[in-house]
């Protein structure tokens, strides 16, 4: 386990409800190069905050890199569908 995401474990214990720190921790995972831990960590963003559109973005990226073409495009129209109701014009458009 890196500095890194040890670091950012022990910000999420300070405030388990940070959105960011959780997509933080799925970036680093990622950087990691644990698939399975990776898509666990970007699904818990999700889960405590289904709004947060980064998260679906860099989700589909992930699956997309690993040619997981159904998955990836799961992931992205799942960021549209909440970024559109949040009115992030932005994040849909990515």
């Amino acid at each position: 386990m890196s500095d890194r995401l040890t670091t950012l474990r022990k910000f999420l214990e300070d405030d388990p409800a940070d959105a960011f720190t959780r997509y933080a921790i799925a970036l680093e995972q990622a950087k990691l190069g644990d698939d399975a831990a990776t898509i666990r960590a970007f699904e818990e963003v999700l889960a405590h905050d289904p709004s947060y559109a980064p998260a679906y973005h860099q989700l589909g990226l992930f699956f997309a890199a690993r040619g997981r073409s159904a998955d990836a495009r799961a992931a992205l129209e799942r960021g549209i569908s909440a970024a559109r109701p949040a009115g992030d014009a932005h994040a849909a458009s990515e």
